[in-house]
């Protein structure tokens, strides 16, 4: 399926990879109301999680900037109206004119009105799904020349964990997490959970509306992988967190069937 704001391909299995702010695009009448230059945008979206949605056969893909709306807060807040919503920064040249929040309001409910639809559909067709929420997180905003933030604060892979019943996914959890290292290297990730981000609107959404059906690993990768000053990106790097994603698949499915499908038998 393919939306003015979203691209959607539906596969089989009950894994879903989905780039809520790989979008970079702007409606003209907000790019013409909005303060914020290309790279300032690009600074705070999430580039290249669009590429790593590829290990799953179905993908969640959307377009549009999260300066236009952001998927992952709650509807009243999805659309910034003030620095404190955007990292300090002034978005609007004056405030968010209301024909613009409207449509913007519009979008969200449609892309929200599609995720209803995918997972009852999954949920009706696997009894349970599983989504990899993928996103990255700056740790040079100090600026380009200055020591990153420490690594005792910034893991190479935070695991937003806060709106899951852990206690019931814990086994999943435990699988995507013992997987994670990379495939190539052999070198093993710093992943921890909840140290930067415990998770947006999406994932709570996801498990209120399919509790001990949805269980959303919200996947904040560090952007060790580019330079988040000028958004270059080393693609060997790119192609490297791709194929630790994919990595996690089977173990993930083989715990989704041996412990969950066995508690419905």
């Amino acid at each position: 399926m393919q939306h003015p704001n979203f691209s959607l391909a539906i596969g089989n299995g009950p894994i879903v990879a989905a780039a809520l702010h790989a979008g970079h695009q702007l409606r003209s009448e907000v790019e013409a109301e909005i303060t914020l230059c290309p790279a300032d945008r690009l600074r705070e979206e999430d580039p290249y999680t669009d590429r790593w949605t590829q290990f799953s056969p179905t993908r969640l893909v959307v377009h549009t900037s999260r300066f236009q709306v952001d998927l992952n807060r709650p509807r009243g807040s999805a659309v910034y109206r003030t620095p404190a919503d955007a990292w300090g920064l002034q978005v609007w040249r004056d405030r968010c004119p209301d024909g613009i929040l409207q449509r913007s309001r519009a979008e969200y409910d449609s892309f929200y009105g599609m995720a209803e639809r995918v997972f009852d559909d999954l949920a009706r067709r696997y009894g349970r799904f599983v989504v990899y929420d993928l996103h990255t997180y700056n740790h040079r905003r100090n600026g380009p020349n200055a020591p990153p933030s420490p690594q005792n604060e910034n893991p190479d892979v935070n695991l937003g964990t806060g709106s899951l019943d852990r206690s019931y996914w814990a086994p999943l959890v435990h699988a995507f997490t013992g997987a994670l290292p990379s495939p190539d290297s052999g070198q093993t990730l710093d992943v921890r959970e909840n140290v930067k981000f415990q998770g947006g609107h999406f994932a709570r959404w996801v498990h209120a509306k399919y509790p001990h059906i949805g269980c959303v690993l919200s996947i904040e990768v560090k952007k060790t992988f580019m330079d988040e000053w000028t958004g270059v990106a080393d693609p060997a790097q790119v192609t490297l967190i791709r194929d630790s994603l994919a990595a996690t698949v089977d173990p993930v499915l083989r715990v989704l069937h041996s412990v969950y499908n066995a508690q419905s038998a």
